[in-house]
């Protein structure tokens, strides 16, 4: 009953009943200990039927959440930097911390991790927005993460194996600790807050120092049977003398990341000094090499999430991420390749560019302590 309060409203007692099957009574019996613990209130609206100035119809009060009734802290880690945000029960960003990085050995940001998370929590204490109790703390990080026990199995972004980093953490902070993989928790953001919230099924592909995909299907966020699902970044489709940051060949993300596109163009061009944002402006000024890179790129992306969708079938593939500041130069080259190889009704399922930030990263590490919290799940570490 939270959830879909949380998810869908404001949102009318009786359009609750419509949608669970439940009668009105049975959904203002459940309701009533959420309103009387203070997560969710009645909203007074005016009269949806009748006339108005006859008194006639009967006035709705929708629920909703209560914001402020509590808050949540979602950190995004990458090799350079820690982003921080507080957020309340629905996700809105309260405040935002950024931290710059300079070693990626554990210890080492564990210890800077604690540090940024105390800061967090004394924001929430100082700051002049109400802020309910404080949930659990989110983590997200790129790679194989083993939410179940807060561990980071893999991240060769992060060069981490093996990382306790829920442990670890919960030995510095002594507050209920989530870890997610960073795409998955952007999805459950999407699920729950954005795009999502009325989808059957979609997916978010995201674009940058790395190739992720999140999907949801059949009412859930899917984790994958040994924590590992959506690695799109990962599929077999550049050439196999291409070698990933996984060790593997010829994965996606050896010629579609920001890096592979960089390097690509460092070159065919020769430009060793060549930033990203130099290849963009290359690209976008008609070299012939820089635009060879990004054309390349969108091929093997298009052909990337055309395997995905055809294998799982999504009404919708958002695309986002640090990466899509170049959507418009590969673009038109992915949507060919993806046309190409969709299979039948498959190729009607919408892609769809939402920008994000890394605060947007963060808030999704926030979501996914909601969600737990909603749940009633038990947190790693208190």
């Amino acid at each position: 009953m939270l959830t879909r309060i949380l998810t869908q409203g404001p949102i009318p007692r009786v359009e609750i009943a419509r949608r669970t099957g439940l009668s009105q009574a049975a959904v203002t019996k459940a309701v009533a200990p959420l309103i009387d613990a203070g997560f969710v209130t009645d909203q007074a609206a005016s009269p949806v039927e009748g006339d108005s100035q006859l008194g006639i119809g009967r006035p709705v009060s929708p629920l909703t959440v209560v914001p402020s009734s509590v808050s949540v802290i979602g950190v995004k880690v990458t090799p350079t930097s820690l982003i921080g945000v507080t957020t309340d029960f629905t996700a809105g960003i309260l405040n935002i911390r950024h931290e710059e990085l300079d070693d990626t050995d554990p210890d080492v940001v564990i210890d800077r991790l604690a540090a940024h998370v105390k800061a967090l929590i004394n924001s929430l204490k100082s700051g002049t927005a109400v802020a309910g109790p404080l949930a659990g703390i989110g983590i997200a990080i790129s790679g194989d993460v083993d939410a179940a026990h807060g561990v980071v199995r893999d991240s060769p972004l992060m060069g981490w194996r093996g990382v306790p980093v829920a442990e670890l953490l919960g030995e510095r902070v002594r507050v209920p600790i989530v870890v997610s993989n960073d795409v998955r928790a952007l999805t459950v953001a999407e699920h729950w807050f954005g795009v999502g919230v009325n989808a059957d099924s979609f997916a978010v592909v995201t674009i940058g120092s790395g190739i992720g995909c999140g999907l949801y299907i059949n009412g859930e966020v899917v984790s994958g049977a040994y924590g590992v699902s959506g690695e799109l970044g990962h599929l077999p489709l550049a050439p196999g003398d291409l070698v990933c940051t996984c060790g593997r060949r010829g994965c996606v993300e050896t010629v579609a990341s920001s890096d592979a596109i960089l390097s690509r163009t460092r070159e065919t061009t020769g430009r060793a000094d060549l930033d990203l944002a130099g290849a963009i402006k290359l690209a976008h000024e008609g070299n012939e090499q820089a635009r060879e890179a990004f054309d390349r790129a969108g091929e093997v992306i298009g052909s990337a999430l055309a395997a995905m969708v055809n294998l799982v079938g999504p009404e919708l593939v958002v695309i986002a991420g640090e990466g899509v500041a170049e959507y418009d130069l590969y673009e038109d080259r992915m949507r060919r390749a993806f046309a190409e190889h969709a299979f039948g009704a498959a190729g009607d399922c919408r892609l769809m560019l939402r920008s994000h930030t890394f605060d947007d990263w963060a808030r999704g590490a926030a979501a996914t302590v909601i969600r737990s919290y909603v749940r009633g799940e038990p947190p790693l570490h208190r």
